[in-house]
């Protein structure tokens, strides 16, 4: 399938998920000190941006060097998925349900990657650059406006959080939990059957 600027824009969007993410970036962030939000929202953007602009150039690349396939991919994408949705739903002693000690900042993991570049999001960027090389252009200005959108939902997180309440979210974020575990287990159902029936 042949994508434009616009259906990519929008496939890109509905892979990030910003708004989905919400329920996951406000615990997460509530550690960091109110006048650091935003410069950790907007560092953890630019990081998954870097990372998947370079994983549309050299993914298909390091894939091959590393002898590794989208499906193994998928299935690790899943498995991590499924330990931060069990954590999510029941809680974890003496640090976050995301692997965080408390009261530090978040760097890289787990916001940048994998909540914005995971492996559906590497996954995506990858198969737009293989399959249209010649729109190149395009997709980098896809990317760069999904992110954009995305950088912005989170900077907004706070404000939506004061306007929920911290009891709402916190139930949205077990609710979430419940949602990852059957995203996580379909990711590792789709990457096995694309190993076992599309072989090797």
């Amino acid at each position: 399938m042949d994508h434009s600027f616009l259906s990519a824009l929008i496939l890109l969007l509905l892979v990030l998920d910003p708004l989905g993410s919400l329920p996951i970036f406000i615990p997460i962030m509530r550690s960091v000190p109110p006048e650091r939000r935003t410069r950790v929202a907007l560092r953890e953007v630019g990081i998954a941006f870097s990372v998947l602009l370079a994983f549309m150039f050299l993914g298909d690349s390091f894939l091959q060097v590393m002898h590794l396939s989208e499906r193994s991919l998928e299935v690790a994408g899943g498995v991590i998925l499924m330990i931060i949705a069990i954590r999510m739903i029941f809680g974890s002693s003496g640090e976050s349900a995301y692997g965080l000690e408390p009261g530090r900042e978040p760097l890289i993991f787990p916001l940048a990657v994998p909540l914005l570049a995971g492996p559906s999001a590497m996954a995506t960027v990858l198969l737009l650059a293989s399959r249209q090389p010649d729109r190149i252009a395009e997709w980098v200005g896809a990317l760069s406006a999904a992110m954009l959108i995305s950088g912005l939902t989170l900077v907004l997180a706070d404000r939506i959080r004061k306007l929920l309440g911290d009891s709402v979210v916190s139930a949205i974020e077990k609710l979430m939990g419940l949602v990852l575990t059957a995203i996580a287990v379909e990711m590792v159902l789709a990457g096995l059957k694309r190993y076992f029936i599309g072989g090797l």
